[in-house]
């Protein structure tokens, strides 16, 4: 679901791009970003979560990431 999402909200806007990466495949980037559980979404290297987490709070980290004011 959230990389569904990420990519829906990447096609919405040009300021977004969203990227699924599977984590067994790419060892050393899963242990840079401390990938113990999936699926993590990291936002601008500012936010982090795991987990399905509903819509709206999915968007609510995003624009946090994205620095906009709650």
């Amino acid at each position: 679901m959230a990389a569904g999402l990420a990519h829906a909200i990447a096609v919405e806007s040009a300021h977004v791009v969203a990227d699924a990466i599977e984590a067994q495949e790419f060892p050393d980037l899963a242990a840079r970003y401390g990938v113990m559980g999936v699926p993590k979404t990291i936002v601008n290297d500012a936010v982090e979560f795991v987990g399905a987490v509903p819509e709206d709070e999915f968007v609510a980290h995003v624009l946090r990431g994205a620095g906009v004011p709650a």
